[in-house]
């Protein structure tokens, strides 16, 4: 029996499984965050070695005949050379076979884990957003993934944004009343909704923290508020736009196209996903993931094996 290792790894969290030929996952591991960027080199491969550890508990003298990491960040050719040499000193990985190392970003895991297979698209919309695509010919193409400061439309973080100045531009009469001013001057407790400026500018709130506002935004909508609507219509449209530009670029007009979607933002109360479905041709099936990430990067690793 052969064996390989999926490791999913992100900015807060990295989760490693066990699968063996017949895809069955034997072990799991769990560690903190593997984005080098983010935590440091020593940090992230401290984290990958703990997760794969974790998950051979129980298989200490098994051969592992591939591995795929999908990583957070690792998006260039320069990233993929930094994670091989920081995985490289790593026990288990430094006796696979060169060829049968995967590195990737976490997009292709997150496309192979949620359709089952590498054909189709992910539209991925948590923290921030990115769009990926491959099709039958191996080809592929991305669409955001640029970060909360160039891109991410479509992501929670630019969603709260858009509500906090929607609420500040309807205090000072530039745009229509909002019930935005009042969910966020009692989510901070404030006396006036531009004591706001001084907790964002002041408390150190990150990108994440402020990502996490986004649901007072999709409440609003779901009750009906006009702003609050508008901002995730336009968030919506957004990812409708990178999507469509994924498969207008790399697959054929009629072709079938199954479109998974992933990441928090999809959990929205005002449908957001209902909304984004409804602009996609209905030949274009959109789906929910049908397996984890973290499977998707075993499956890729297995699919390597049988290649070589």
């Amino acid at each position: 029996m052969s064996y390989v290792l999926g490791i999913d790894g992100g900015g807060s969290k990295t989760v490693c499984v066990l699968m063996n030929d017949k895809r069955e996952i034997l072990g799991r591991g769990k560690a903190g965050s593997s984005n080098y960027q983010s935590v440091g080199i020593e940090a992230a491969k401290y984290s990958i070695e703990s997760a794969i550890n974790t998950a051979l508990i129980q298989y200490k003298n098994i051969n592992i005949d591939a591995i795929c990491l999908g990583l957070a960040g690792v998006g260039r050719s320069k990233d993929i050379e930094v994670v091989k040499n920081i995985v490289k000193d790593i026990p288990i990985i430094r006796n696979i076979e060169p060829q049968n190392i995967i590195i990737s970003h976490d997009a292709l895991i997150a496309l192979v884990g949620g359709i089952g297979n590498d054909v189709g698209i992910v539209v991925a919309a948590g923290t921030g957003s990115i769009v990926f695509g491959r099709n039958y010919q191996g080809e592929t193409k991305r669409v955001g993934g640029c970060g909360y400061i160039l891109g991410d439309e479509g992501g929670a973080y630019k969603i709260a944004v858009a509500g906090m100045q929607a609420a500040l531009k309807a205090h000072d009469g530039r745009l229509v009343y909002t019930s935005l001013i009042e969910d966020f001057k009692s989510y901070f407790d404030l006396n006036n909704i531009e004591e706001l400026i001084e907790v964002i500018y002041r408390s150190g709130l990150g990108v994440k923290e402020i990502a996490a506002l986004a649901p007072i935004v999709d409440n609003a909508a779901f009750l009906g508020d006009e702003v609050a609507n508008n901002i995730i219509d336009d968030a919506v449209n957004e990812l409708v736009k990178a999507t469509v530009t994924v498969i207008n670029e790399i697959f054929v007009e009629g072709e079938f196209v199954e479109v998974v979607t992933t990441g928090s933002v999809w959990k929205s109360k005002s449908k957001m996903w209902e909304r984004f479905v409804s602009c996609i041709n209905p030949q274009i099936k959109v789906i929910f993931p049908r397996f984890e990430a973290v499977y998707g990067a075993g499956l890729l690793a297995l699919k390597c094996w049988i290649n070589t």
